[in-house]
This record gives C-alpha cells, structure tokens and sequence, in this order.
C-alpha cells in the first residue's frame, strides 16, 4: 500500500537572477554543551554538503554563501555514549536564503520554531496549512500498523484505507494549487508544483500551473530542468507514440522497442533493489501468464546498476519474469528510464499494437482490468 507523502524530499530551490545567497544561522536549543553539535546539510549540484558546530549554552551558529536560496536540515548529535543519537526527529527544516535566519528551542531542536527571510517565512505558511494533513495521514498509518496481516487483507478495511488516503492526497493537491496560484513569484512555488505533480505528472494538468509562475521562476536553473521534465513527460504522454529505444538483453544483444510492433506492449521499469517493483512481480507474472498468447507481451527495463548483472539475473529467475529483459546497467541514469522521464519505480506503459501509449502505471487488478478492457 503507498499512502501519501506530505513533505517533499531535500530538494535545490530555484535561483532568482542569479544572485549570491549568503546566510547566517543563530540557533539556541536549551542549555546544552560540548560534546553535542549541530550538524548543517544541504545539497550542491547533486552532491551533500555537512558543516558541523558544537554547542555552548545551547547556541550555536553557520555561516556560508551558495548560489541559490534552498532547503536544508539541522540535527543534533549527543555525542557516542549519549542515550540519545540523531534521528528523523532530531532535526529542523529550514532554507537558506540571505540575510539572519533564527532556529530556537526550549529544549529538542524537533520542536523548533524556524523565522527570517521572505522563504523561510511562507514555509511556515505553508507548513501550518499541510498540519492537518499530517495528523490525518500519521492517524491513518497507526490504523494500518495497528492491524494484523489478515486485517489488512480484508477488503472492506483495505478499500476503506485506500479512500481515506486518496481524501488527504486529493486535499494536499488543493492545498498545493492555491499555494502556487497565490504566490506565483515565491521561489517554493516550484517546489510546491514539484510536490502537486509528484512522480508520475500529468503534463495537460501541470504544463498551465508551471507557466503561471514568474518568468524568473521559470527561467531559474531548477525551472529550466523541469521545463524539460516537462517536455519529456509530454513525449510520452498516453495518446503519444511511444519513443523508440535500443538495450541489451543479459546476454548482450541488442533489443529495441520498435521489433515488438504489431503487439500490445507493457514497457515496464523496475530493479532487483526495488522492495515495491519484487513486491508488484507476482502480478506483473500472473497478468503476462494470462495474456502471452493473446498478442501481449513485457519489455522490462532494469535500473540495476553497474557491477550488478548478476543480480538483476538472479531476479528475473527468482521472479520468474519470462519476458525480455533490457537495461544498460547505470541506475537512475539508465537512457530509456531518462527518455521516459521515470525518476520513481515501479513504473509502466501500456502500448497498442501501433505503439501508442494507451495507459500508465497500471498495479495488480487494474492491470488485468485494462487488459481485458483492450484485448479481446
């Protein structure tokens, strides 16, 4: 089961003319000392940047320049004999953007309250908003971990799960369109679309909301990759022919998507590594079994990753995945899953025998479903 993801990941912010950023953080989180230190984290072209302070009296301060405002984390560290260690809730959000930013705390930096500069203001704007959101999606998981496995095959309370969590995606997706319409020029406005489209977006629904942010927005380095994204994303958009494409199989030969033509074709992107993608496999396995001999077939496409060819082998036996198998072995950087715009897994595409994309991302019932929908 995937119930919603309320908070985005550790994602760069836009850059707004190109300008410098240059901050300072001032925190006090109690009264504590060495040897507990804040740790400073933040992402530089794809890459962690860690600046490290120890504590006196509970203050402790940052300084530093980057070339864009963006997220980062503060956590504590009690040091190796302390009964408490940084964990998900040792931590704060914050952005860095220019002047004096405040982190303070009566006690634990989770209960923080974050202030200065015009970003950092409206996160807590939007924050405050996403709160509900939170409570009932935290409520929601208690009830799914509170049950036995047998409780959560049943198919009452399971399709009472699924509404209650597409309630709270449906509501943080509104949350989210007003956040972007009303503050158009607000540098998390990207962010926050980011966030509305999520891993699988809908280019005729997010292509209007992009091009209704301020054209420094769009025009930002960050803009520019998702303005691509974008146009990926409407390359293989279902009505769309899908793009051709050449991998080798395990054994090295060459297969393109173009020999399949004349069948119905479930293009779909998955990995040994992938707990959701085995997870999904049986269905996958029972959907193929069901309509190989109806002019249907699977082309998977593995992002398993350098040095790893044995064990995308050992999968696909394991799995007992039948069909043909591609993948050029580089991880999120495999060329099909860029030429699909895939930056989550699993994922799929359901061709028509002239290669059309005729559906997406189809799991387990609704698979056979739109199977039987389109195969007689």
């Amino acid at each position: 089961m995937r119930l919603s993801s309320i908070l985005p990941g550790l994602l760069l912010l836009p850059a707004l003319a190109g300008a410098q950023t240059n901050f300072t953080i001032k925190g006090k989180v109690g009264q504590l000392n060495e040897p507990v230190k804040a740790y400073l984290r933040y992402a530089v072209d794809g890459k962690q940047v860690t600046d490290s302070a120890v504590l006196a009296h509970g203050t402790f301060e940052f300084k530093g320049t980057v070339k864009e405002p963006m997220m980062a984390m503060v956590s504590l560290y009690y040091g190796p004999d302390a009964s408490r260690f940084v964990n998900s809730t040792e931590r704060a959000k914050l952005y860095l953007e220019n002047g004096t930013i405040s982190i303070e705390s009566a006690d634990s930096i989770k209960n923080a309250t974050v202030k200065g500069g015009i970003v950092n203001t409206e996160n807590a704007e939007l924050s405050a908003m996403m709160k509900p959101l939170e409570k009932r999606n935290a409520d929601l998981m208690a009830l799914w971990m509170s049950k036995s496995e047998s409780e959560r095959k049943d198919s009452v309370f399971y399709a009472g799960v699924m509404a209650t969590n597409d309630a709270i995606m449906k509501d943080q997706k509104e949350i989210l369109r007003k956040f972007i319409t009303s503050k158009p020029k607000s540098v998390l406005g990207l962010e926050a679309l980011k966030e509305y489209a999520g891993s699988f977006p809908d280019y005729q629904e997010v292509q209007p909301l992009f091009k209704s942010l301020a054209a420094d927005v769009q025009k930002s380095e960050q803009g520019v990759k998702y303005a691509d994204r974008l146009e990926k994303v409407k390359a293989v958009a279902i009505g769309a022919v899908a793009p051709d494409f050449t991998q080798n199989d395990p054994e090295g030969k060459p297969v393109s998507l173009a020999s399949f033509r004349g069948k119905y074709v479930l293009i779909d992107f998955w990995a040994s590594w992938c707990g959701p993608c085995r997870a999904e496999n049986p269905a996958v396995v029972k959907a193929y079994n069901e309509y190989k001999d109806r002019n249907f077939t699977i082309l998977g496409v593995s992002l398993d990753q350098e040095g790893a060819h044995a064990k995308w082998v050992e999968a696909i036996k394991a799995d007992n995945l039948t069909w043909t198998q591609v993948s050029d072995l580089a991880f999120w950087k495999n060329a099909v899953a860029q030429q699909y715009a895939v930056n989550s897994i699993p994922q799929n595409f359901l061709l028509d025998p002239n290669g059309k994309i005729i559906a997406k991302n189809l799991r387990g019932k609704t698979l056979e479903a739109k199977l039987a929908e389109v195969i007689k």
